[in-house]
């Protein structure tokens, strides 16, 4: 790993999903890489999606079929290199009276299917709801469906696992770490951290999502990054509305579409809405989105939600480039990069987490364009499992994981898939070393992992990004790990930081 001291040829503002994809892809062609970020890795908006890996069917309404094409293909090659925190999810889209005819819905569910090569993901197939058992969950208003495939990932986990790997090829990370000015001195950009050090790199890239317009113009000194518009996707989570296995794609009167996942085992996920905000620090989930995503819920459901089935709620403000006289749904959702003319410096812009690796490979194109990419077939830390000649990453992971269940059969199956599913590969070496003691559904063996190897310095940092336990473990378990990093007990019942917004490498 470099020294903070050395001179790198790469800085990276930001250590969200798109930071982690260009520190990792850099950093295995051999450059030297720091990235930095004022708060946890992925503690914003990489951690608040709506956790899909998919090309976007809504999008072919607006003719974007280039960037449906690109993310349909980067969904195939997620759900190979990440197995172990992503898989083929299918949604069922209902048929409403008054809304997107049938024949529209098979249109674009065939278009869907044939814009990208499919390895693991099925086609879709047209339902009837009254046989399904997913159509038991709906009101029986809802008689036909398209059942269509895309992906679901851990946002949180990917990222650090992008940031490990970068890592493991010498990178320096440095999460919370602020910084206070960036300036160029001779043909050297120097990071003027807040606790008093100085980073320097031959190039910087401004990846700070949210917070990118105000890092070029204020931190770095640049009028020229175009203008962000912020747009807040809050989400919900409720009991489990699910009877299998089958997500919810609902569309809605007002021309929104809403998903209902099947989330954590025991709950759903619904979301998001869209509203513009000033600053990502001003993000909240309202009573009123809360309101808004219940009723779009429960227009389809059989059996209603009520406030009182919201057992949590959370908010990501994404960094759309501004479009004038564009509306939220048609307000591209596609990345530009921003090279700052004569500064060796580069503002990124927009994006979504299913072509982060593809936004590194565009970044490497324009500073290393001699380097050969190769993130496209080299397993994440977690997924690097033994594979078969030929085999996908899904089905190594699923083979992997029931051999481990069987090896170690002096360990609940259930807890050594939760590890699985969370860390991957390293579960076999964590098991072998013993878990410690259980604080009440997290063992100690796995809260030392998380910040030894993932950064991880709190209880919110575990129970909210590395893992989602927090749904999960009562009051007295999260007491349990919150004294364990130090903190006061009422710690872990807080607002988690990444769920609020901090700015990224910025103080």
């Amino acid at each position: 790993m470099s020294d903070i001291n050395s001179l790198f040829d790469l800085a990276i503002i930001g250590a969200g999903i798109n930071g982690a994809g260009i520190a990792r892809d850099a950093a295995g062609r051999g450059l030297s890489v720091a990235i930095v970020d004022s708060g946890d890795v992925g503690g914003a908006t990489s951690s608040a999606s709506t956790k899909l890996i998919h090309g976007g069917l809504r999008y072919l309404e607006y003719y974007a079929f280039g960037l449906v094409r690109k993310a349909l293909a980067e969904r195939e090659v997620l759900l190979d290199i990440a197995p172990h925190i992503t898989w083929p999810q299918p949604f069922v889209l209902p048929h409403a009276p008054g809304m997107r005819p049938e024949w529209l819905l098979r249109l674009g569910t065939f278009l869907y299917d044939n814009l990208a090569r499919r390895q693991v993901v099925p086609g879709s197939a047209r339902i009837d709801l009254r046989s399904e058992r997913a159509g038991r969950a709906l009101a029986s208003d809802y008689r036909s469906a398209m059942r269509y495939w895309d992906g679901w990932v851990d946002d949180a986990r990917l990222v650090v696992d992008n940031l490990k790997d970068a890592r493991e090829r010498g990178a320096l990370v440095l999460p919370r770490t602020p910084v206070a000015r960036a300036a160029r001195v001779g043909d050297v950009w120097e990071l003027a951290l807040a606790d008093g050090r100085t980073l320097r790199a031959r190039r910087l890239i401004n990846a700070a999502g949210p917070w990118a317009e105000d890092v070029a113009r204020r931190v770095m000194g640049l009028n020229d990054a175009p203008p962000l518009r912020l747009v807040q996707g809050s989400h919900i989570v409720t009991r489990r509305v699910h009877l299998g296995r089958d997500a919810f794609m609902l569309q809605q009167p007002d021309g929104r579409i809403i998903f209902i996942i099947p989330y954590e085992r025991d709950y759903s996920l619904i979301g998001t809405t869209e509203g513009d905000v000033q600053r990502p620090e001003d993000a909240t989930v309202s009573d009123a989105e809360v309101s808004y995503l219940l009723a779009a819920a429960n227009r389809y459901l059989a059996r209603p939600l009520t406030p009182d089935d919201v057992v949590h709620r959370f908010v990501g403000v994404r960094p759309l480039i501004l479009e004038t006289g564009k509306a939220d749904k048609e307000t591209t959702r596609d990345y530009r990069l921003v090279e700052h003319a004569g500064q060796d410096a580069m503002t990124v812009v927009g994006g979504k987490i299913t072509t982060y690796r593809v936004l590194a490979e565009d970044v490497m194109a324009r500073i290393a364009p001699r380097c050969k990419g190769w993130t496209g077939s080299a397993p994440l830390p977690g997924g690097a499992i033994e594979r078969r000649r030929g085999e996908h990453g899904q089905a190594a992971f699923k083979r992997w994981l029931e051999d481990l269940q069987r090896r170690e059969a002096d360990y609940d199956p259930k807890l050594i898939k939760r590890l699985a599913m969370t860390i991957g590969a390293p579960t076999q070496t964590l098991l072998a070393g013993g878990l410690g003691r259980n604080l009440g559904g997290v063992f100690e063996a796995e809260l030392d992992y998380f910040r030894r190897e993932e950064w991880a310095v709190s209880s919110a940092d575990v129970l909210w990004r590395r893992t989602k336990l927090g749904l999960h473990l009562d009051a007295a378990a999260q007491g349990e790990v919150a004294r364990w990093f130090g903190e006061e007990p009422a710690a872990a019942a807080e607002i988690p930081a990444g769920h609020r917004f901090a700015r990224p490498g910025i103080a």
